[in-house]
């Protein structure tokens, strides 16, 4: 192989490496990720969650906590305080949620009682099949 040969071999292979390094992440960026893999259900068991009672959950690789509201059935509200995406506690005892971090708080609606958070804990689809509770 002559040198000029092998140097345009050489361009022409480092300039392709350089446009995908730089395409890649931008086409990444701009598609939507594909719907494969989210929004699959997730089926719980009634019985594993008592009345007072939560569990934790991942729902489109996000944390989710489905609660056993005394009196009002089930609930599923996202884990990530709107604030600031802290994860909020349940507190059984005071029946709210809790931002550990700037001390927010929820009722059991997900509605803001209290502290810095601007908007409401996101609901998630909840339906209850019988003796099972499916979530998305």
């Amino acid at each position: 192989m002559k040198r000029r040969s092998f140097l345009k071999a050489l361009f022409a292979v480092l300039g392709t490496a350089s446009v995908s390094s730089f395409a890649y992440p931008l086409i990444r960026y701009l598609a939507p990720p594909g719907s494969s893999d989210m929004d699959k259900k997730v089926v719980l068991v009634k019985a594993d969650i008592p009345v007072g009672g939560s569990k934790i959950i991942l729902f489109n690789d996000k944390p989710v906590i489905v609660i056993n509201r005394p009196g009002r059935g089930f609930i599923a509200l996202s884990k990530v305080c709107t604030h600031l995406g802290c994860l909020v506690e349940y507190e059984k005892d005071k029946n709210r949620l809790i931002c550990p971090c700037h001390a927010g708080t929820y009722d059991l609606e997900g509605n803001v009682l209290s502290g810095p958070p601007p908007r409401p804990l996101p609901k998630v689809t909840l339906k209850v099949e019988g003796e099972q509770l499916i979530i998305g």
